[in-house]
């Protein structure tokens, strides 16, 4: 249910602001929704896996705490990064 090495390396390589960046809220905000579509994908099949829906309904508010922080820092990283992922209209 987790996500795999490359593709959290190749998440960091996209979304990172300079060399060598894993911190940045770009790069969290990426993992963390690589994260929670692999936990969408797997509750169409397990519908009735409540302990892993708490741990999704935990990633999506930590995203949602990035995203705010995020957009009261720059609105324009904000804005790139949401069309970017396609979380947001």
């Amino acid at each position: 249910m987790s996500i795999t090495v490359e593709e959290k390396n190749r998440l960091i390589k996209e979304y990172a602001t300079k060399d060598g960046d894993t911190g940045s809220p770009e790069v969290q905000v990426a993992i963390l929704t690589s994260r929670i579509s692999t936990l969408t994908e797997h509750f169409k099949t397990h519908k009735k896996d409540n302990h892993s829906r708490r741990g999704l309904l935990k990633l999506v508010a930590q995203r949602r705490k990035l995203l705010d922080y995020l957009k009261g820092k720059d609105e324009g990283r904000y804005t790139d990064l949401i069309q970017k992922l396609g979380i947001r209209r």
